[in-house]
């Protein structure tokens, strides 16, 4: 299996799913960036990630997650959208969200070892994710997030509960948007598999360090 890691039976995230958004790296310095940030993550035990690039150039996105994937090359990497780019790049998995390529065709361009994750804001597309061949589901938004643009409205607790009781005890569940350290617990224990989280890490002056933070409290 690619560098190791689950494939789609069985795959089970850490507690802390860390996301890279292309808002926190800089215009000018690009590469050498990425590649001390992502030797630090690895050094902090970083072994899943997703980098996030919305609005960059196939060709920035493509460049960048090259840079990732030389700084971390013993973890499972996930680019969100471009499966094209991810295939590109030697990247383990793509997430793709209604509006991108749908999951059964991400899976079967990236094969049965590589992670697809998809995401879901309603019952309609819960539903439909837990008929795809998916790794995970990313659900919420639990809180309201500044990092990703949706028009969905935050869940809060007892929609996570909701969440986990409609799609069973078997999805791997990630819950998204706007979670912080002091909420994240609460968040676990209301049905989530591991907290997906970007602000809260990658706004820091060491993000690595911010990590370690958060899997330390979170075990």
């Amino acid at each position: 299996m690619l560098l190791g890691y689950p494939s789609r039976m069985g795959f089970t995230p850490p507690a802390v799913y860390p996301i890279l958004d292309s808002s926190f790296v800089p215009a000018v310095g690009r590469a050498g960036f990425l590649d001390r940030l992502g030797r630090t993550l690895a050094d902090a035990g970083v072994w899943l990630m997703e980098y996030r690039n919305k609005t960059g150039s196939d060709a920035e996105v493509l460049a960048d997650a090259r840079v990732l994937r030389a700084a971390m090359p013993w973890s499972a990497l996930v680019l969100d959208d471009r499966v094209d780019v991810a295939l590109a790049a030697g990247m383990n998995g793509a997430h793709v969200d209604a509006g991108d390529m749908p999951p059964e065709d991400a899976r079967s361009l990236l094969g049965t070892e590589r992670i697809v994750g998809t995401s879901a804001s309603s019952e309609a597309q819960l539903l439909a994710a837990l008929r795809a061949p998916v790794d995970y589901i990313a659900f919420g938004p639990v809180y309201p997030t500044t990092t990703k643009r949706t028009a969905a409205p935050p869940i809060g607790i007892e929609g996570v509960r909701w969440f986990r009781a409609l799609a069973g005890h078997a999805p791997v569940l990630v819950a998204a948007a706007g979670i912080t350290l002091e909420t994240a617990p609460a968040v676990l224990a209301a049905g989530a598999n591991a907290v997906a989280v970007s602000a809260a890490i990658f706004s820091k002056a060491d993000p690595a360090a911010e990590f370690t933070r958060w899997m330390e409290t979170l075990r």
